[in-house]
């Protein structure tokens, strides 16, 4: 080997060094940047020619399994869908609450049951007249906000679905340009591989939004797919999404026109073919509005029906079809969407409306109060809490149940909905965490990196003392000549 061939090699050698430094200490760099893939330096012998050999840098990789990022994606989605599921029905049940625990809509019923037997006891005292009043207002007034809780949790996942969309059509935009950059990067011979890093971290958040696969097209670029087939982009220009969020959520507010409607590419998509978007956060905030709280309202509006009519039978001054203890603050005793939220006490009892607390004892629609020691209609009014009526709550069959039964069954329905949420978010969050481990064993290692670096300060030292040993040989060279 000719002295100008040792000395090529040492360059190259110090040349590959250097870079090898380089990207290992933007991997150390860059070890918690989220979305940032491992660089490897990719080195080849360059052919011994008159004046060559030693190593040829081709370039940085990203060290990333497609396949992982892939199945991590979908993974991802379904764990967005699942959370927000449990999110909502976990507030439901709360809501609702366990019987026996303060503020739980089974306690408030029993408190009222309790304040029936009590004043029964003592009709004459107007201190228990007025128990019973009070817990009947504070039944109602769970009903209320049990309801208003629904209905907010309804508009909140339509401007859920209003802002997803919205950050859909900003990150197709982005990987539609970042698309554009990196072929040009590419061509020119460039390192793309910051491009590539924001990439895969913009459809990696998309993806927990609507299901993503992605392929790869020519000059590094990359079409974007649902996990169903549709196409979000494959080419330059990117799907469009809209939607409008209603301004106010009611309980009537059900299917269309009442509510939005995904629009893609200016098309609506009827409620039939959302299966196109199935998975991820945004099919699940659809749920939302569209089935599990139209359902959870359903069977509230199905329980406060219940109670208005227990009461309407039992007391003798009413005429058929008259409302009782509790009354529809709409002024209509059918049941319509909303009924929890318009539950009130019947104001002919209530002092605080202009009423009589004797007219509990005397009858609601008595001109005068009777005689004090009249339990019956107290007695009643309890015992009507006990009676067995056909009742029947979203999702159950129809069965005789007493205010207490179907009330128990309204719980043990709302926590077996969060249940079983919990249930499916647990399984989702394993299988996540799963990819996500294995895509942290392709990430940065920094003993792994720290090693690279003491081999690459070796092979730096070994290249330098070669340099040093042929300028040593040329100084004598020229000593001599």
């Amino acid at each position: 080997m000719s002295l100008s061939n040792a000395l090529s090699n040492a360059l190259s050698g110090l040349a590959a060094a250097s870079r090898g430094t380089e990207v290992v200490a933007s991997n150390l760099a860059n070890a918690m940047t989220p979305g940032f893939a491992r660089r490897e330096l990719q080195l080849t012998s360059r052919p011994v020619v008159a004046g060559g050999g030693g190593v040829q840098v081709e370039g940085v990789t990203r060290v990333l399994r497609n396949s992982v990022v892939a199945q991590g994606r979908l993974a991802g989605a379904e764990t967005a869908r699942a959370g927000t599921l449990a999110a909502f029905h976990k507030t439901l049940s709360d809501a609702v609450g366990v019987p026996g625990e303060a503020g739980a809509l089974a306690t408030a019923l029993s408190d009222l049951d309790g304040a029936l037997v009590a004043a029964a006891a003592r009709p004459e005292s107007e201190t228990g007249l007025g128990r019973v009043i009070s817990a009947a207002r504070t039944l109602a007034g769970t009903y209320n906000a049990l309801g208003v809780q629904v209905q907010e949790a309804r508009s909140a996942a339509d401007r859920a679905i209003a802002a997803d969309v919205d950050r859909l059509n900003t990150g197709l935009a982005r990987v539609a340009d970042l698309n554009r950059q990196i072929a040009i990067q590419m061509s020119g011979g460039d390192d793309a591989n910051a491009l590539l890093d924001e990439r895969q971290r913009i459809i990696d958040g998309l993806s927990e939004i609507v299901p993503i696969k992605e392929l790869p097209r020519d000059n590094g670029k990359v079409a974007l797919f649902t996990a169903t087939g549709g196409t979000l982009l494959d080419g330059t220009t990117p799907a469009r999404f809209e939607f409008s969020a209603v301004a106010v959520m009611t309980a009537e507010a059900v299917g269309a026109p009442a509510l939005g409607l995904l629009r893609l590419n200016g098309q609506e998509i009827p409620p039939a073919q959302m299966g196109r978007f199935a998975g991820g956060r945004l099919a699940a905030n659809f749920q939302i509005r569209d089935l599990d709280g139209p359902g959870a309202q359903a069977s509230l509006d199905a329980a406060a029906r219940d109670l208005h009519d227990r009461f309407g039978g039992t007391d003798p001054t009413l005429p058929a079809g008259a409302p009782g203890l509790f009354t529809d603050a709409g002024g209509t005793a059918i049941a319509v969407p909303g009924l929890a939220q318009r539950l009130t006490i019947n104001a002919a009892a209530d002092p605080a409306g202009g009423g009589a607390l004797w007219r509990l004892r005397d009858g609601l629609q008595a001109v005068a109060p009777g005689p004090v020691g009249n339990a019956g209609l107290l007695l009643g009014m309890q015992e009507t809490l006990g009676a067995l009526r056909p009742s029947s709550l979203a999702g159950m069959v129809s069965a005789p149940r007493t205010a207490a039964t179907l009330v128990a069954d309204l719980s043990s329905w709302a926590a077996s909905g969060r249940i079983e949420a919990e249930r499916v978010l647990g399984g989702a969050t394993a299988q996540s965490s799963t990819f996500e481990t294995m895509r942290q064993q392709d990430g940065v290692d920094s003993d792994r990196e720290m090693e690279t670096l003491l081999a690459l300060e070796r092979a730096y030292a070994s290249n330098a003392k070669v340099l040093q040993a042929v300028d040593e040989m040329l100084q004598t060279m020229l000593r001599l000549t």
